[in-house]
């Protein structure tokens, strides 16, 4: 699995198919699977798949959201989530996995039709991250890439019953 850093080094058009294939790859690790299976925890610490696919849906709204601050604002300074916070209050085991990852797919498209309209001026816009620093458009899509691969993994462990 690539690092962000070397995700960072790939094409953006690279970058971009990762970004498209994701929710397919999602519906083929939980085809078939009972809601039992999709809510098992590995263990007390790891999120379920389904925690694991309402994340990646909460987040690619929080990443369009920075997206916005980006385009109309010089510099915003993001705000970091908690995501176990989130898997908590907003239950993630309580939603029905099929509806989050088709929330997630349209979210997902979404942010790629936007990616689709960026001059190569708007790519160099960027905010500040609290860990990271300053992040462009195009730093933000190779952590979007990284991301994506970091959670399909934990998803198909997940579904193996690992941590």
């Amino acid at each position: 699995m690539p690092t962000m850093e070397e995700y960072a080094k790939r094409p953006v058009a690279d970058r971009l198919r990762r970004l498209e294939r994701i929710a397919d790859e999602l519906t083929a690790a939980v085809s078939g699977q009972s809601d039992a299976i999709l809510s098992r925890r590995p263990d007390a610490k790891n999120w379920a798949a389904k925690e694991v696919i309402c994340h990646l849906r909460d987040t690619e709204e929080g990443f369009m959201t920075r997206f916005q601050q980006i385009m109309v604002m010089d510099e915003p300074k993001f705000v970091l989530g908690n995501p176990d916070r989130w898997a908590e209050e907003r239950q993630y085991l309580r939603n029905d996995a099929t509806a989050a990852l088709e929330a997630f797919r349209k979210r997902r498209q979404e942010s790629l039709a936007f990616f689709a309209k960026l001059t190569p001026e708007q790519w160099k816009r960027g905010g500040i991250h609290p860990a990271r620093g300053r992040m462009t458009v195009d730093d933000v899509v190779a952590l979007m890439a990284y991301h994506d691969d970091n959670h399909l993994d934990q998803l198909r462990r997940a579904l193996d019953g690992r941590a």
